[in-house]
């Protein structure tokens, strides 16, 4: 492993002179010539490649699915029956779901390339003694690398020294702000996040300087690990394709039996010739094919990404359409996914009053409030005094551009600067009357910002003073009122800031000092003297956003469980989680007490607890497989490189378009092009949908099937003529799938679809009312089909006009049956059943066409063996079309009558 220990001390619980002893380095840096070892040692900083397949075999994968090899089949079935156009529009079928597959698959790869992309492509190093530049994956172990603002991590690295080093590690543990980084070493056991001497690669160096030596480079480093955890997940099937999987199995294999059956009664029992007979079985199957169904899958499925895609969900694979109306957990990430990632200031305390600061974000929108009422500053003079304390000792700006607001500066400090601005304060024009004489910058060392002012018309200075509550209380012995100053309430002051604190707020205090007239410059002992007055306090936290407390509840409401699963502190992830509505009764678990668990016990954990917070990667990674051995169906949202793993391993992995990494979108099914978690509940609608309308599709198409096999097998039976040919079966299947079946694709969402229960993924794709209804229709169509056949033979046709007529029989049941399967149960005889679809009534009307050339056109008479009919025949067609729509309508008020309920869809 490159740049590993050769202990089992972790390179954060080390001391800063151990470490450089440990990898036999020093002040100096590197020679060239121990570089040049190291690197043919340990190789360069790069992640490794995956190894990928070629596009011939990945396409050639398109084919291993059981309903290709029923299509398969059927193509060779036709082909020995040299019906080459029939075989030619099977295979056509075959083919472009091959391509749709093909094209859909092979993205999660991509993630591997996202992440490598995030490494530094130039470090600043010391090395023989001088500073030079060198290209990233040139650092070895041992390397003394140089940071500045800017500047991405280039390795893994143990720091030296710190200046003032604030680290964006968002993409690792997903904080919302900025970690100050210091040389100390911590614990053994301490959270990714704490390990405060490290700065980890491809973080962001958001302010200051620091120096580090070089622990690890290229798998070794923690975005090495996640690399390597992307690589080892295995992305899982969705419950639909392992449900058509097991549908595919056994239709092949009832096909199989019932050909075999009628070619050993046909020729044995009722004496058939040999090619008769086996001509009357190969009907038989390809009757039974549904051969339109992959393609009407890949289209239904299509439309669902349309629509969703219009509600701000990008589907990046077809599948993970239906997986979303299956989800039954859904795993989400706080920071700017539930959150805004955009620091907000909550609650002012001052002396003697609280207020509460409304609106979220960096947009200048809400306002105080005490006591449920807005305030006016001029009637809180100590909460003006504050306000304008804040707006002064700061160097962050708001500025408007592009429609929106966008924060230049630390986000801590715009966020205070959006709080003045609320009250109605102008940021440049209390600068303008304070002009800033001097400043202290903020330095994590001692934790406070101080700045120099005088103002213009009273000639007085004041020092303001911004920082940690303990480090600007230590320095205060006065609180300032509204009557004046008084002394300091230290222990009030704790108390109050612990309440707040327990909300998951960040806390800082603001205080202030008069200073002489003739003073112009600033120096630590102006504050390590003491005689400060505190002017306030403020809680600051990344609020959620408000529409994803709607979308919460909503998903609840649907009997999906949110559980969020961060690598921010227990007491931020719990208030997050309180205001989101999110269950914190089981408690918050972080990701240290994960680890000694088996995987048995983290199943029983899982189910117990909604919020763990201080997660790394595997502990993401974990969660979501207990999930998912508990038979859950998983959806994990998230924006950073370390939610990358779990995006890839659930069942639908969904990554923030706007603020996420490159590597998470990749990894991901669905991208979220608003970074809404809003649309994720729009998403589960049109998932469920998009999952019923596959259903009804399934639905109709079945009885269309089970009515030719009938009525071939019915003929067999009797030793009578087949009523059917194959060509003929083949072009009603194809005709009626393209045309009636996908009209069913369009159909909007059913009433309550969001107020029902996640459909259970172990069960099979048909329940039992719904095979009842398949047979039941198939009989039907067999008795409109099959007796049109027997009425014309007995009439003493010939052939061609008896089989046309049967063959239109069965296709005006179909048209009647559509109308019916709209609704599963609900009545169709209304206006909104007969006409509500635009899709339907151009279906229906395609189709009238298309079996008007089937019946009078001369060449499709020679091609299909059909011919021409009169009105009689059509009178009789129509009659049993209205017939067979009345019964299967009352068949369904039957079955509301009895109370039983809508079916499972």
């Amino acid at each position: 492993m490159r740049g590993a220990s050769s202990s089992a001390t972790p390179w954060h619980s080390r001391e800063p002179d151990e470490v450089l002893a440990e990898l036999a380095a020093s002040e100096q840096g590197l020679s060239g010539e121990q570089v040049a070892e190291r690197l043919a040692r340990h190789g360069e900083n790069r992640l490794p490649a995956p190894p990928r397949s070629g596009p011939l075999r990945r396409f050639l994968r398109q084919f291993h699915n059981v309903l290709i090899y029923v299509l398969l089949a059927a193509a060779l079935g036709t082909a020995l029956l040299q019906h080459w156009v029939d075989t030619g529009v099977i295979l056509g079928v075959v083919v472009i779901n091959a391509i749709v597959g093909f094209l859909q698959e092979g993205k999660a790869e991509q993630a591997l390339e996202a992440i490598r992309g995030m490494l530094s492509p130039k470090a600043l190093v010391l090395r023989d003694g001088q500073r030079r530049t060198v290209p990233a994956e040139q650092l070895v172990p041992g390397d003394l690398v140089f940071l500045q603002a800017g500047d991405r991590v280039p390795a893994d690295l143990r720091l030296l020294r710190c200046h003032n080093l604030r680290l964006d590690e968002a993409m690792l543990t997903g904080e919302s702000v900025a970690v100050d980084k210091q040389i100390d070493a911590v614990d053994a056991d301490a959270d990714l996040g704490d390990r405060r001497g490290m700065a980890f690669s491809g973080t962001l160096v958001a302010f200051g300087q620091g120096r580090g030596v070089v622990v690890g480079t290229g798998a070794a480093t923690e975005i090495g690990r996640i690399s390597t955890l992307l690589g080892e997940v295995e992305t899982l099937t969705t419950p639909l394709l392992r449900e058509i999987a097991t549908f595919g199995r056994w239709l092949s294999g009832a096909i199989v039996v019932l050909a075999g059956m009628t070619f050993a009664f046909g020729y044995w029992g009722r004496h058939y010739d040999l090619l008769e007979t086996f001509l009357a079985a190969v009907s038989l199957a390809v009757a039974a094919i549904p051969e339109g169904l992959p393609a009407i899958m890949t289209i239904t499925l299509a439309i669902g990404v349309q629509r969703m895609a219009v509600r701000n969900a990008i589907i990046r694979r077809l599948p993970a359409v239906e997986t979303l109306g299956s989800v039954t957990t859904i795993c989400t990430d706080k920071t700017g996914t539930l959150t805004r990632n955009e620091m907000t200031v909550k609650t002012l305390l001052t002396a003697e009053e609280s207020y509460e600061v409304s609106g979220v974000g960096y947009a200048p929108h809400g306002g105080i409030h005490h006591a449920g009422e807005e305030v006016a500053l001029e009637q809180h003079p100590v909460l003006a005094e504050a306000l304008r304390a804040i707006l002064l000792c700061n160097d962050a700006e708001l500025q408007r551009r592009d429609g929106g607001w966008h924060l230049e500066g630390d986000p801590t400090e715009g966020a205070l600067v959006v709080a003045g601005l609320k009250a109605g304060l102008d940021a440049r024009e209390v600068a303008r009357h304070y002009p800033r004489d001097d400043v202290i910058p903020f330095e994590s060392l001692y934790k406070f910002m101080v700045t120099l002012h005088h103002h213009h018309e009273g000639g007085q200075r004041l020092l303001f003073l911004k920082g940690a509550p303990e480090r600007v209380l230590a320095v205060c012995d006065r609180e300032r009122t509204r009557d004046g100053d008084r002394p300091l309430d230290r222990p009030r002051w704790e108390q109050r800031m612990d309440a707040i604190a327990a909300r998951g707020q960040r806390l800082l205090a603001v205080a202030l000092k008069p200073m002489d007239e003739e003073r112009r410059t600033l120096a630590f002992p102006d504050v390590e003297a003491g005689g400060l007055t505190l002017v306030a306090v403020c809680g600051i936290i990344d609020p959620p956003r408000e529409e994803a407390i709607a979308a919460v509840r909503q998903c609840q409401q649907a009997g999906i469980v949110v559980k969020m699963i961060t690598g921010d502190h227990a007491v931020t992830a719990r208030a997050i989680a309180d205001e989101l509505g999110i269950r914190t009764a089981g408690g918050v678990v972080p990701g240290h007490v994960l680890e000694p668990l088996s995987d048995g016990e983290l199943e029983a954990l899982v189910r117990e607890v909604d919020v763990f917070a201080r997660a790394t990667p595997e502990h993401k990674l974990r969660l979501v497989r207990a999930l998912q051995a508990g038979g859950q169906v998983v959806a994990m949202t998230g924006d950073g490189v370390n939610d990358a793993p779990a995006l890839k391993r659930a069942d639908v992995g969904v990554a923030m378009g706007i603020k996420g990494s490159e590597a998470a979108r990749e990894a991901a099914a669905m991208v979220l092009a608003d970074d809404n978690f809003a649309s994720i509940a729009h998403a589960v609608e049109e998932g469920r949908t998009v999952y019923d309308n596959l259903r009804k599709a399934i639905l109709y198409i079945l009885p269309t099937s089970g009515g030719e096999a009938l009525t071939i097998m019915a003929a067999v039976l009797l030793g009578m003529t087949l009523p059917l040919l194959p060509a003929q079966v083949l072009w009603v299947n194809m005709v009626t799938a393209v045309t009636l079946s996908l009209a069913l694709a369009f159909e909007p969402a059913e009433p309550g679809v969001m107020r029902r229960r996640p459909r259970d993924p172990g069960a099979p794709i048909l329940s039992g009312f719904l095979v009842w209804r398949a047979g039941f229709v198939s009989l039907l169509l067999l008795a409109g089909t099959f007796g049109h056949f027997l009425w014309m033979e007995r009439q003493g046709v010939e052939i061609e006009l008896a089989r046309t007529v049967a063959i239109n029989a069965l296709v005006m049941g179909e048209i009647a049956y559509l109308f019916n399967s709209r609704y599963i149960l609900e009545p169709a005889w209304n206006r909104a059943g007969l006409l509500g679809s635009r899709a339907v009534l151009f279906a229906v009307g395609g189709l009238v066409v298309l079996q008007a050339l089937f019946t009078y056109s001369a060449p499709l008479q020679l091609l299909f063996g059909t011919a021409p009919l009169g009105v009689k025949e059509w009178a009789s067609i129509l009659a049993f079309g209205v017939i067979l729509f009345a019964l299967v309508e009352l068949e369904k008020a039957l079955f509301r009558r009895r109370g039983r309920g809508a079916p499972r869809v």
